[in-house]
């Protein structure tokens, strides 16, 4: 399902059962390995797998655990959360939800508003295919830096309003359900306090980060000040929390850092300040929506402090990244990705996504970015990529729960290990 394509002959569109297929995909691999049955029937194309198939199965889920384990054991480890983790039980609101809702006069999305159309027009976006309100306000903004405009003003306030509130009070909904979240954290943030706290980096604006680590009794690190009035200093990213006794002092467990690239519904700009507010004003948001092209954004804190810690993260050695729910839509963070993983021998990335299997198929084509076939290509190339089909929630469960391994758990899962190669 992998094979070069060009636009004159794009790959086929796969059906829409292959999304949220549980599947793996090893690097120097084009074959997917099958985690469950329905997902056996239709990579194998077989009607019911029996016993040789189960075992088989069994194993690509070994095989799974194998990976996990050891990754999540390298020193630096960082999550990645697109805004694919935030849908499904979450509740959240699409990219596409936030489009249609801010800007156009039917559900389905075709038809924009009369405003929505004037202002498109005027500040020149012309995306109707696959249409992204960051990249639209991102050229709104861009529009104002050179000309005067109230309407163009006067909206891009409004569209501001509706995301604040789209992405803010799904939370408040009965059937919102943030288990995933709370179960990832729950994993994850019981590293080793000798290694490098595990840092999270999200483009969504919401809350659900830091409404699961108040659910489970988890410090955050975000980068604001602990003060009474919060505000945001990179520097407070260095800093992190020890138990004191006596003469002696030691780091304290469950503690983890969370940068939000893109902004959140709780900042809002105060002069030269960001500073955290319950409801901010649409226009005191601190929103980020940076520009399509790659280098065209005008770089401004806050974003240019986590962009460069973000970046940073990627060029450490003995670093695992794994990615869930990203579409690789965002160009200034794609190449960072797509450089690094060619650049740093010691970094694994483990990319995840409903409709990863999709993704690697469509090579650029049927809605999926480019960027998806320049990692699969990587892959096959031997660099350490790895790829997991599923959801949020499935990839959560799959993640072992992480603590430190003694020496005896080290060498009886090395010995596994080598009695299942051979």
């Amino acid at each position: 399902m992998s094979d070069q394509q060009t636009a004159s002959n794009p790959p086929t569109a796969l059906s829409t059962d292959f999304q949220g297929q549980l599947a793996y995909r090893r690097p120097e691999n084009k074959r997917w390995m099958p985690l469950s049955e329905q997902a056996y029937r239709l990579l194998q194309d077989v009607e019911t797998p029996g016993p040789v198939e189960s075992d088989q199965i069994a194993a690509n889920r070994a095989a799974l655990s194998d990976l996990l384990s050891s990754s999540l054991q390298y020193s630096n480890l960082g999550f990645f959360a697109g805004s694919g983790t935030s849908l499904g039980p979450v509740k959240g609101p699409s990219m596409w939800a936030l489009w249609v809702d801010a800007m156009c006069s039917d559900d389905n999305g075709e038809s924009l508003t009369d405003a929505a159309m004037r202002v498109c027009e005027k500040v020149r976006y012309s995306e109707r295919k696959n249409p992204n309100i960051e990249h639209f306000l991102s050229q709104c903004d861009a529009f104002l830096a050179f000309s005067v405009d109230s309407e163009v003003e006067q909206f891009l306030l409004e569209v501001k309003a509706k995301i604040l509130q789209l992405c803010t009070e799904f939370l408040d909904d009965a059937n919102a359900d943030i288990t995933a979240y709370r179960h990832l954290l729950q994993k994850l943030a019981r590293r080793r306090v000798r290694d490098p706290r595990l840092k999270v980096f999200t483009t969504n604006y919401d809350m659900c980060f830091e409404t699961a680590a108040s659910d489970t009794g988890i410090t955050v690190v975000d980068g604001f000040s602990y003060t009474r009035r919060r505000r945001f200093d990179g520097r407070n990213f260095a800093y992190d929390i020890v138990r004191r006794e006596s003469d002696s002092h030691e780091f304290v467990e469950g503690i983890f850092q969370l940068y939000k690239l893109h902004g959140s519904v709780s900042w809002e700009r105060d002069g030269n300040d960001i500073y955290e507010a319950r409801s901010p004003r649409a226009e005191n948001a601190c929103l980020i929506y940076p520009a399509k092209g790659k280098y065209q954004q005008a770089f401004i804190q806050p974003h240019l402090e986590l962009l460069s810690r973000f970046l940073d993260f990627l060029r450490q050695p003995n670093t695992c990244l794994v990615m869930s729910g990203f579409g690789f839509n965002d160009d200034h963070l794609s190449e960072p990705i797509l450089s690094a993983i060619q650049s740093n021998p010691s970094l694994r990335l483990i990319l995840t996504d409903h409709r990863c299997i999709e993704h690697l198929h469509n090579r650029g084509f049927h809605g999926s970015s480019p960027y998806w076939a320049k990692f699969s290509d990587l892959a096959e190339s031997g660099f350490d990529v790895h790829f997991l089909g599923g959801s949020f929630a499935d990839i959560v469960g799959f993640i072992p729960s992480l603590r430190a391994v003694s020496p005896a758990e080290q060498l009886a899962n090395a010995v596994k290990r080598l009695g299942r190669s051979s």
